[in-house]
């Protein structure tokens, strides 16, 4: 069975393993790296009906975004033990410690220039790294090996369909999201412009 920092290495930059492998160790916490999820990309348990804390990670994440996932998650686990249920699962506690966290790995050592820039902007006022369209793109630059397209790099009126087979037709963009029609009940739904889709052609 591979240990702890086998495994690491295959995931983050190499010159994070050791520090995130020191809070593993100290945290009382189980890493689970799971299969693809389309709702979410790491996830965390507290310590409630279980010996140890549990935290999950998308298998498919490139090493940057596998880093900055994983200490998205350890914030969580970190505000938890010190504040409990009173804080909010992304307030100012998480936000805080969140940065604390990632302080440590802001170096040209561990991110690429142009990702370490997007990602100082970002910690200013964290949140998901799933719902920040300019860090979520920059991140997928360095994705390999995926054939998907985003909702923006559709033309518009392409149809599309999602994760779970559902098919839409993509219409105008409406501030921060497109409007797009459900063909099943030709409802209007709101979608994210970084959306992963499948393009229907004809």
């Amino acid at each position: 069975m591979k240990t702890y920092k086998e495994v690491l290495l295959e995931y983050i930059p190499e010159e994070s393993v050791l520090p995130v492998l020191d809070f593993l160790n100290t945290s009382n916490v189980q890493l689970k790296i799971t299969k693809s999820r389309s709702t979410k990309l790491g996830d965390y348990r507290p310590q409630i009906r279980s010996k140890f804390h549990k935290i999950s990670i998308n298998h498919d994440l490139n090493k940057y975004h596998f880093l900055i996932t994983l200490i998205h998650e350890f914030a969580h686990l970190n505000t938890w033990e010190k504040h409990n249920r009173k804080a909010k699962p992304h307030g100012i506690e998480w936000k805080q410690t969140f940065r604390e966290l990632m302080d440590p790995y802001m170096n040209e050592t561990i991110f690429p220039k142009d990702v370490l820039i997007v990602v100082q902007k970002f910690l200013k006022n964290p949140t998901s790294s799933s719902v920040d369209t300019e860090l979520t793109k920059k991140l997928r630059e360095y994705d390999t090996g995926k054939n998907y397209f985003t909702l923006e790099e559709l033309p518009d009126d392409s149809l599309f369909k999602i994760y779970n087979g559902t098919i839409f037709k993509k219409l105008e963009r409406i501030r921060k999201r497109y409007k797009c029609k459900r063909m099943d009940n030709n409802r209007i739904y709101l979608i994210s412009p970084i959306m992963e889709v499948i393009q229907i052609v004809d």
